[in-house]
This record gives C-alpha cells, structure tokens and sequence, in this order.
C-alpha cells in the first residue's frame, strides 16, 4: 500500500488546472465581496512568481543564444539548419498573420464597442522601425541586462558566439564555462517552473479581481478573435503541417508538448518557458544539439501568437475605433511587420513593443495602444501559449524534412511527465 501510495503523482496539468480554477474562484470572492486583502494576496503572489521567472530571463537568454550557435558546429548542415528554421518561422508567421487579418475583417472587432478615441492614452514606451534597428546594438554590456532589453542581449550573444565558432579550440574554457552555467539557470528556473499551480493562482485570480467580467463584455468580440484565431493556428494549422509536412501524428505532438504549452499560458512568457520547451522538443525526437539551438532562437523571435495574429487583428480594431480605412498596402505592411519585426517582442510577457510597432509604421494613433493595454494579460494568455507550440513544431517539421527526427521517441512518446533530472529517462519510457 505504501509502495502505491508513494507512486501516485499529480500530473502537472492537473495542477495547473487546479490553480486556475481556485484562481477563478478567489478572484470572484475578491471582487464580489470587495476583499483588497485577498486582491492584494492574489497580486503578490502572481507578481512574485513572473518576478522569478524575470529574475533569470537576461542570463538564460545570453548563454542560452551563445550555446545554441556554438552547439551548431556539432551538427552536419548547420548552415542549412538555421536557414530552413527561419524560413519555416517566416512561413508560419505568414500563415498566422492571414488568419489574424481575416478573422479582423470578417468580425469587425471595433464595431459596437463603445469606445471612443479619448478612451485611449498615448503609451509611454512605443516602438518604431528606427527605434528596433538602432536599439538592436548596446551602447554598453551592462545596461541591456539590467534593463532586460532581450534583443539587445540576444545580439551580444550572437556576437560572441560567432566569435566562438572562429576562435575554435582556444574558446572551448568558456564555452563549458558557458554550458555549465546554462544548466545551472535551467535547473533553478525549473525550481520556479514547478511552483507555476500556484503562480496560477495568483494570476487568473488577480486578473478576475481586477477586471471582472464587464470589461471582457466591452472588448468581447476582440477577446474572441484573438482567442479564436490563436486557437485555428494551434490546433488547426500547427497539426495540418505536422501531418502534411512532417508526415508526423499531431497527436502525439500535443502528448509531448503539452507541458510547455500549458504552462506558457500561465506564465505569459515564452523566455520563462525556454527551458521546459527545449525539453519537450528533444522528447519528440529532435536532436539535442538541433533542438539546442532552434529553441532558444525561436523563443526570442518566433512569436504567432503576440506578433503575428494579434497585432494583425488589433491594428483592425483601433483604425475601426479612430474611423481610419485601412488599404490593401496596409495589410501588406502588417504582414511585412509580423515576419521582420516579431523580434522585438522578444519572448517577455505583453505584446505592446510589437503592436506600437505596427501602428507606427501603419500611421494609426499610439492611443489606440491605451485601449488595449487592460484586456492584454487575459489575451496573453493564448497568444504565449501559441508562441510556444510554434516554438516546438517548427523544429519538428525542419527535423522531418531533414531526416533527422527520431521517429521512435516522437511516435512513443507519451503524457508522463517531465523529470527535470533525467529528461532522457523519461523519453526513454515514453
């Protein structure tokens, strides 16, 4: 009896599941019955868990990046790997985008919603294409990482890993200097990862307390499309390329990358999500060394979610809301935007560089950023959730067509859960 009893495990899902509905539960009492205590407890403790996760956000993303392009040398065909990766990334960039705009167009999400332009404020950040390009360079080593502008980061880390790569044998001491300081982030960020139940709680009960449901009721036709074109992307496009693409089941994707994905959605963070989505990756069959790479890439520029489908759809929004007509150049643009730009949300929680981005270069009002800025933590939920299924699945399809996905690990693979300790072992059984 002993010997079953200490066998039973809650499985992460079911946890995460728990927190949300106890989440839902207490922010409910909260604002019902006007308990600030119990908003305050819900706040803190959300807020304490993104806090960690941030904590390790500029060193994961530096060494992660430096790691992954020196790992490249161990793979045959590096050069064509990292080309085929980011041309998938385009590719479904582009599909995500269309989706986006078409939803927008069919349901007019501005229409009837009763906002006006003086309802919106001006952001104090915003983005623009001069902005992104100069900002691309640090002008010192140490403001990037206390400011956490990750693309900054990622270009430090870049450099010095290309640098790496031509160095050869002389700069092997501070790559497993570097390789060891990696694992160490990994290991304690997934300290943070376990504790994301109760993140969970915190996050969708302070978001319940504080805007309750009729602010949903204002933006629900928004709220909806951004759900719902989120939702065609993960589980209609993603498994269609699978199937069609990768000649793989997408089943046995959402089996194995179901971790990553549900905890993306609570966390809000594709970066904070790194280290379990290049585990899930490399339980379905991609090489280590591939995965190693195509991961962290992936989850400081591919973002369907929060650079493609929702600034195509909010774009739509605000030109409705400020009585703007937008041209067919201007949907060519929010395209363009998504593909090159997608970068600048640099895998953090919100999308808003991205979406000032957009609107700047679509001549529309920063206002319109205003209006969105209270409903953003519910959509962000989805769209990382999105980001980081994108994440996975595109080095899936780029290690099927290149012939070097384990087509055992992925067919076997099942729903137990991740081991931080033996990722291997668990794949194994799988």
């Amino acid at each position: 009896m002993s010997a079953n009893t200490k066998s039973f495990k809650v499985p992460f899902w079911a946890q995460i599941l728990a927190g949300l509905v106890l989440g839902v539960l207490l922010g409910w009492i909260a604002r019902s019955q006007d308990l600030s205590w119990l908003v305050t407890t819900l706040e803190k403790i959300g807020g304490t868990f993104i806090g960690l996760l941030k904590l390790a956000v500029a060193p994961l993303v530096f060494f992660a990046i430096l790691v992954s392009i020196t790992n490249l040398r161990k793979v045959n065909n590096a050069a064509r790997l990292a080309g085929r990766t980011l041309l998938w990334f385009m590719i479904t960039s582009l599909i995500a985008v269309a989706i986006g705009l078409a939803i927008g167009l069919v349901t007019n999400p501005g229409a009837g919603t009763g906002l006006t332009p003086k309802d919106g404020a001006e952001p104090e950040h915003t983005g623009s294409w001069i902005d992104f390009l100069t900002g691309i360079v640090p002008t010192d080593v140490i403001t990037p990482f206390t400011e956490l502008n990750v693309l900054q980061i990622v270009f430090m880390a870049a450099v010095a890993g290309i640098a790496a790569l031509q160095l050869g044998d002389k700069a092997q001491p501070i790559l497993s200097l570097s390789e060891s300081v990696l694992e160490l982030l990994q290991k304690a960020l997934w300290w943070v990862i376990r504790l994301a139940p109760l993140g969970t709680v915190g996050l969708i009960g302070n978001a319940i307390a504080t805007y309750g449901w009729d602010l949903i009721g204002k933006y629900a036709t928004f709220t909806a499309d951004v759900y719902i074109g989120c939702a065609l992307v993960l589980f209609g496009v993603y498994p269609a390329l699978l199937a069609t693409v990768a000649k793989a089941n997408p089943v046995q994707f959402f089996k194995g990358a179901w971790p990553a994905i549900q905890l993306a959605f609570v966390s809000r963070s594709s970066v904070g999500t790194m280290p379990l989505t290049q585990k899930v990756t490399e339980r379905l069959g991609v090489p280590k060394e591939y995965a190693s790479f195509a991961v962290p890439f992936g989850a400081t520029t591919k973002m369907d979610g929060c650079a493609a489908i929702y600034p195509s759809i909010a774009a739509i929004f605000v030109a409705q809301i400020f009585d703007i007509q937008l041209s067919v150049g201007d949907y060519l643009l929010i395209a363009f935007v998504s593909v090159v730009g997608s970068a600048a949300t640099a895998g953090l929680t919100g999308a808003t560089v991205m979406l000032t981005l957009t609107l700047s270069t679509l001549g529309l009002p920063m206002e319109g950023v205003g209006l969105l800025l209270a409903i953003d933590p519910i959509l962000d939920m989805m769209r990382t959730a999105t980001n980081v299924a994108g994440q996975v699945v595109n080095p899936l399809i780029v290690a099927s067509r290149e012939n070097i996905l384990d087509r055992d690990k992925y067919n076997s693979v099942s729903t137990a859960p991740l081991d931080a300790d033996e990722p291997r072992a668990v794949a194994a059984a799988a």
